[in-house]
């Protein structure tokens, strides 16, 4: 079985915490690691309603689309997820899908903004 998923509007979706979580699993230092978070917490919205400024909200997830470290910090995210497929199978709790007999077992394929998982139906 064949699953698309659809990641486009996955960037306002990303835990902060799955990301540096990610990265302190990749070796990246505490400094570097503050410095990113501080990129992504210190966003703030500011609406406007009937012309005149009403407040400001501060987003508790997501990473901003334009900022240029945001396709980089996505890779990371798609790349902990990648892992987290991995020890799926390991597991033996996800199995992919064969093409050929003989040949190699496929789990997941990502491409820019979609991802697709195959893997073995089971009955549970």
């Amino acid at each position: 079985m064949a699953v698309k998923l659809d990641m486009s509007k996955a960037y306002n979706r990303v835990e902060r915490n799955f990301l540096d979580a990610v990265m302190e699993k990749m070796g990246f230092c505490m400094l570097w690691r503050h410095w990113i978070m501080n990129c992504l917490t210190s966003v703030t919205y500011s609406f406007n309603i009937n012309g005149q400024p009403m407040g400001y909200i501060t987003p508790m997830r997501g990473i901003r689309q334009g900022n240029p470290l945001s396709p980089y910090l996505f890779l990371l995210c798609s790349e902990g997820f990648s892992n987290l497929l991995r020890q799926a199978i390991e597991n033996r709790k996800l199995s992919g899908m064969r093409i050929s007999r003989g040949g190699a077992s496929i789990t997941h394929l990502f491409f820019a903004d979609d991802s697709l998982i195959f893997y073995k139906e089971d009955k549970e």
